[in-house]
């Protein structure tokens, strides 16, 4: 009886000794696999932040090189083409201003109870030092720019803004303004004048 009982313990000993022997393996696999999966996601997440990087500074080095190679570019043909509109120093104090009709602009008030629009109609006075025959072709060029932004801006006011004397002299300061900017960027404004030929609302 006492052997039996002996054999018992023994067994379960070695049982036990058996399992927790399992239970260390077990777990140390279990580490293991958990630390070769955490692993496996720093690799991947390293990988792809490397190409996420490597992808951006490819982007940059391709498009920022090109943009500023054409922006130089466009830069440098408009400073030559308003070098190229000036007059000779002697010619420039003969010749008088000259004057470009621009065709008329149509636009939408901004007045939300009713359709209201505006005609315009603007004739752009250019300084003398500008050759006529060229600032005349030099303008047709950008014609498109120069309503556009007009019909833009006038959609934009409402029949307060257009109402009155200083109204209108504000809309021929701030329209006169854009147009230099727009034409001549970066030298002298050539557009001393801007003139109202037609200011129609219906």
């Amino acid at each position: 009886m006492a052997d039996t009982d002996e054999t018992k313990e023994q067994e379960k000993q070695e049982d036990s000794e058996q399992e927790k022997q399992e239970d260390s393996k077990a777990g140390k696999s279990g580490e293991k696999s958990s630390r070769g999966r955490f692993l496996q996601w720093i690799i991947m997440a390293a990988v792809v932040v490397l190409f996420i990087g490597a992808g951006f500074g490819l982007s940059r080095l391709v498009t920022g090189s090109g943009t500023t190679e054409i922006a130089g570019a466009s830069e440098q043909d408009q400073s030559v083409q308003v070098e190229d509109l000036t007059v000779a120093g002697s010619a420039a104090g003969s010749q008088k201003t000259w004057y470009y009709h621009l065709e008329p602009v149509v636009a939408n008030l901004d007045v939300p109870e009713a359709t209201r629009y505006i005609r315009v109609s603007l004739t752009l006075e250019i300084s003398s030092e500008v050759d006529e025959k060229k600032g005349v072709s030099f303008i047709d060029e950008r014609k498109p720019i120069l309503t556009s932004w007009l019909t833009v801006y006038l959609s934009s006011l409402s029949l307060e803004d257009i109402r009155g004397d200083k109204n209108l002299k504000r809309i021929q300061a701030q329209v006169l303004d854009t147009f230099n900017e727009k034409l001549f960027p970066d030298s002298k404004p050539q557009i001393k004048h801007i003139l109202f030929k037609e200011f129609a609302v219906q």
